[in-house]
């Protein structure tokens, strides 16, 4: 029995120590480039706005990720858009009738946002996610297409989040 439970007790710590480090997984050249990305965020100017990253998928209410000046995507928060004061970014119908641009066509581009977290939580029925909401104030096109979220090799299939959120279930 004490074997056992030694046992359990390395396992757990090796388990705790590997899902730690955020490069695991990352080939060298891809755990490099998170470092790089690290680096340049830290070196953003800070201020009174955000950084999102318009992230869509089908039929959901979910707007995408938000985060302050110099804090990593990984401390991101998934939001909704609390659209009072201005409509978000590229407000398109969702099938339109001339089949140029739909709602989410801008999928993973990067934004300058202005607004505040007002402190309440939504529920998006279709996700089944309560996410905290973001009145958005004004924004700006930082980047169209500025390519992985979290990690080099993240595939996105179009209708899952490419990490669990905490904290997002009812």
């Amino acid at each position: 029995m004490t074997r056992r439970v030694l046992f359990s007790f390395l396992f757990c710590l090796v388990t705790l120590l590997n899902t730690g480090c955020e490069t695991t997984g990352l080939s060298p050249q891809q755990a490099a480039a998170v470092e790089a990305r690290h680096r340049q965020i830290a070196m953003e100017p800070r201020g009174d706005y955000y950084i999102g990253r318009r992230f869509y998928i089908n039929h959901t209410h979910l707007w995408g990720y938000v985060r302050s000046p110099g804090q990593t995507w990984e401390n991101s928060k998934l939001v909704i858009m609390n659209e009072r004061y201005q409509k978000i970014p590229y407000r398109l119908p969702e099938q339109p009738s001339d089949g140029g641009y739909a709602y989410g066509d801008d999928h993973n581009a990067e934004y300058t946002l202005y607004g505040r977290f007002t402190g309440r939580r939504v529920f998006d029925p279709n996700s089944n996610l309560v996410l905290p909401e973001f009145e958005l104030r004004r924004w700006e096109v930082r980047n169209e297409s500025p390519g992985w979220l979290f990690k080099p090799n993240e595939k996105f299939n179009g209708s899952q989040l490419l990490r669990s959120e905490p904290g997002t279930t009812p």
